[in-house]
């Protein structure tokens, strides 16, 4: 069976908390896994290292994608998501409580 998961790729646990309230306040049922870094979402994602054996047909509904992310960067993950056929049109909201533009 397919699920239609949200993954949440943030590195911070106070962040990670905040937006899981949220989803649930405002009642969204989805799954939510969560990836620590941008290394362990590309493998979620592309199915690879530690996620090898997930289906790759089970892609998220949506990406709640933090940009400053340790091993690989959120704008790195986005333009990984965005160049394969696979996952281009998954639908990413950005993240991040940076002050920068």
């Amino acid at each position: 069976m397919i699920r239609k998961v949200i993954l949440l790729v943030e590195d911070n646990a106070d962040d990670e908390a905040l937006t899981l309230r949220a989803l649930t306040r405002n009642n969204i049922g989805n799954e939510v896994v969560v990836a620590r870094d941008g290394e362990e979402a590309l493998e979620w994602l592309f199915c690879t290292g530690r996620y090898a054996q997930r289906d790759p047909r089970d892609q998220p509904a949506l990406v709640l994608l933090d940009l400053k992310l340790p091993k690989v960067d959120g704008l790195e993950v986005l333009r990984r998501i965005r160049e394969h056929p696979d996952t281009k049109l998954i639908p990413v909201v950005i993240l991040t409580s940076s002050r920068e533009e």
